[in-house]
């Protein structure tokens, strides 16, 4: 697939990838904020839809979830290894949450990853929004209650700032709560807002298809 990412963010990119494929410890350092009173962050899909090129979450895949969705062409996922370890702590957890799998979206032209993560239990609505609060300065957040292929979902959008371009920049996840109780978040962030928006439809994609296994 042509590569989409401009030219002035090539060394942007090279410290994304150098920090983001860490995959034995993988993340974010989430720092505590409050959260901000709800504003209009989120953004309707506007690039292209994208076609399912396989199914992530189930036996055999490369990542053993609670829940199984479509992943979006040219997207690659690998599961986070040791991601228990308490020394990792600070970048595979980030608030209730552990990071269980990264889903790659450079192969197929953006800056950015669909990260899953799981609580071991409770509310969805209670475990995001421990896991929004631990975000990096959450603003502008909205909580919505929706579906998630056939599964009751709780969606949030907001904004965090990003110490790597010092801006903030768009982020939204869903979460939905398991038959077993588990509760399940996947997280869409991306370099930048541009890049999260063109991202969108692969959120999409994985939000509409989702199911419990």
């Amino acid at each position: 697939m042509p590569e989409k990412v401009r030219p002035m963010r090539t060394a942007v990119s090279a410290a994304l990838v150098a920090a983001g494929l860490l995959l034995t410890a993988c993340g974010t350092t989430p720092k505590p904020d409050a959260e901000a009173a709800p504003a209009e962050t989120a953004a309707r899909p506007t690039a292209p839809a994208v076609k399912a090129a396989a199914t992530l979450g189930g036996p055999g895949t490369a990542c053993a979830l609670p829940v199984s969705f479509a992943l979006a062409e040219g997207w690659k996922p690998e599961a986070i290894k040791d991601a228990e370890n308490p020394d990792l702590a600070e970048l595979t957890r980030q608030g209730p949450a552990v990071m269980r799998c990264e889903v790659d979206a450079k192969p197929a032209g953006n800056i950015g990853y669909l990260r899953v993560w799981t609580v071991a239990k409770g509310p969805a609505r209670t475990a995001l929004e421990g896991f929004v609060k631990a975000a990096d300065k959450p603003s502008a957040v909205v909580y919505r209650e929706t579906r998630a292929g056939a599964l009751a979902a709780t969606e949030v959008t907001y904004t965090s700032h990003s110490a790597l371009t010092d801006e903030d920049k768009e982020q939204r996840a869903f979460a939905v709560t398991t038959p077993k109780g588990a509760v399940v978040i996947v997280h869409l962030g991306g370099m930048d807002t541009e890049e999260h928006r063109a991202m969108l439809p692969a959120y999409e994609l994985a939000k509409g298809t989702a199911k419990a296994l």
